[in-house]
């Protein structure tokens, strides 16, 4: 044993000494170079539209989401707007708003191209936005009416003046759309634009122009688009772009599957489980500008207990609306807390949220002295008036599990609701416009709407004849509506809409559910691609000139000595 020890001892003593050879050496750590992902010009990237060719014209594919998606590569318009909503200039390079916020000029960027080298113009702002004025224009009443009411002023070849007929700070929404070149198309009319052969043939101003329409078995089965060598921002890194269409999203998975495809325009429902099992598929997704909710009809003689704030309160926290984004949406939602939506420049992060509780709802209802009559029975009641009412949905199978599940929460806190499933037409016209209904579930569409505006919504001017449908009479959040509406101060909207917000949660004069999600598939392979909050599905695309398939490493060194 002494003999061992006498060993250790040996070994023990020279390690000691080379560890104070090593550490009287100076000693140069070197940090490792950054390699940095260069993204190089090259390669095809090829996507399943789920839809059908229609006309490649931004003036006519309001209604096709699938010429939307092609046009937003083809054509530019004065500006964009960030994932946030704030504006952004796109072919203009800059614009001015007067301080009574009716006057707005706009220089169009010197650099600025059609893809037949002719320089865009004032001529081609004022082109197409009369294209929109037009009675027979394909689009919303409210956008051809706002355009019919609009002034336009060429100041010169590359500054165009509007003139508004009064204040209205969300004009900026209505100049994102595509631009027409006019010395193409300047003689024809709308009529003769709808057959034009440009449709087929489409000369835009975007980063990708037309190259060629594919065909199959007579039918136009896609286009191919080549990347723009001239377009203002810079040419985009992948040569070219190709869009197939498939009738629906499973043909659309299967040409993924197939090899046919890198990415899915639109994913959702049972497919889109299928597709997050896809190994090498990444699915991407992005808060839509729609908003479920319930109205309450606050004029209702009948219904006294919907004028209660207590109860409208207890009515939305006896919701489980995790539980049904869960198993009706699967996943593919945000609870929602008022009418502006979350990750936009007018949101109010600090919003409160009522979460579901139905014991305090439970509790708030029985505060409010409405209670199971002696004589039996399950639902609740005051003064011979029963917490009972109707509520309409849209005749959808969506709507119809949604409402269910809505009427099963009530039912356990004594509430009886009816469910009554109408068309949409019928909810609009026979229901919400007379406001002859008891409580409606819908669903608010925002699409291409990056300003909040909730004015004509929520302000007590709208409550008879325009779209406040639960005849909400508060004038206080009406002044904050009016005040935004008006002003040209970004930081002083936002102030105004950030008091509506509280308000609005104060009051709760409607009941908001969710904001569903918009969700898309690209293969790993495609580098670069990013999507936030998005306000209508072509928004996906809006970064794709910035996405590559092709890379190489650069690395840069910066040697650090540290003794």
């Amino acid at each position: 044993m002494k003999q061992l020890r006498w060993q250790i001892l040996i070994v023990t003593l020279a390690l000691a000494a080379i560890a104070v050879l090593l550490i009287s050496q100076p000693t140069t750590l070197v940090a490792p170079p950054e390699v940095e992902v260069q993204p190089v010009s090259g390669g095809v990237y090829t996507e399943a539209l789920v839809g059908r060719f229609g006309r490649l014209n931004p003036v006519l594919d309001y209604y096709n989401t699938a010429d939307r998606d092609v046009d937003r590569l083809l054509f530019r318009g004065l500006i964009q707007f960030d994932d946030r909503g704030v504006p952004q200039g796109d072919l203009a390079e800059s614009w001015g708003i007067s301080a009574d916020g009716s006057v707005f000029n706009f220089s169009i960027r010197s650099n600025a191209v059609w893809h037949d080298g002719q320089p865009v113009t004032s001529r081609d702002v004022i082109f197409t936005a009369q294209l929109l004025s037009q009675p027979n224009a394909p689009l919303p009443e409210d956008v051809r009416k706002l355009w019919q009411q609009v002034e336009m002023l060429e100041l010169d070849e590359r500054t165009v003046q509007f003139r508004l007929p009064e204040p209205f700070a969300p004009f900026l929404d209505y100049l994102a759309f595509g631009l027409l070149p006019s010395h193409l198309l300047g003689e024809l009319s709308l009529d003769a634009l709808v057959n034009a052969d440009f449709n087929l043939q489409p000369v835009g101003n975007g980063p990708y122009r037309l190259e060629s329409v594919l065909s199959e078995n007579g039918e136009i089965s896609g286009v191919a688009l080549r990347a723009f060598e001239d377009f203002y921002a810079g040419r985009p890194f992948i040569d070219q772009v190709v869009f197939r269409y498939y009738p629906n999203e499973q043909a659309a998975l299967a040409a993924y599957r197939n090899g046919d495809v890198q990415g899915i325009s639109q994913v959702s429902g049972e497919v889109l489980i299928e597709a997050l099992k896809q190994p090498g598929l990444n699915v991407h997704t992005g808060r839509m500008p729609q908003l479920y909710l319930i109205y309450f009809n606050l004029d209702n003689p009948s219904l006294p207990f919907f004028q209660e704030k207590a109860l409208r309160h207890a009515f939305l926290q006896g919701l489980n609306r995790q539980q049904m984004l869960d198993e009706h949406l699967n996943g593919q939602g945000l609870i929602a807390d008022g009418p502006i939506f979350p990750g936009t420049w007018a949101y109010y992060e600090d919003m409160p949220r009522l979460e579901y509780d139905p014991d305090a709802a439970l509790q708030a209802i029985r505060a409010a002295e409405y209670t199971i009559p002696a004589s039996g029975g399950s639902v609740r009641e005051k003064d011979g008036i029963a917490l009972s009412f109707e509520m309409v949905y849209p005749d959808e199978p969506l709507y119809a599990l949604l409402a269910e599940s809505i009427r099963q929460d009530w039912a356990r806190l004594g509430i009886d609701v009816q469910l009554k499933a109408v068309t949409y037409e019928a909810l609009l016209n026979d229901y919400l416009g007379p406001r002859t209904y008891q409580a409606a579930l819908v669903m608010l569409n925002m699409a291409r709407s990056p300003d909040p505006d909730p004015y004509p919504f929520w302000d007590e001017a709208q409550a008879t004849g325009g779209q406040n449908y639960a005849k909400w009479q508060d004038r206080q959040a009406s002044e904050f509506l009016e005040r935004a509406r008006v002003s040209t101060d970004l930081a002083e909207r936002a102030r105004n809409y950030r008091n509506f917000q509280v308000r609005f949660s104060t009051e709760l004069p409607a009941l908001p559910l969710f904001y569903p999600v918009y969700s898309y598939a690209v293969d790993q392979d495609v580098q670069g691609v990013r999507m936030g909050p998005i306000f209508e599905p072509s928004d996906r695309l809006v970064n794709l000139p910035a996405w590559y398939l092709r890379s190489r490493l650069g690395a840069t060194l910066e040697p650090t000595a540290t003794p």
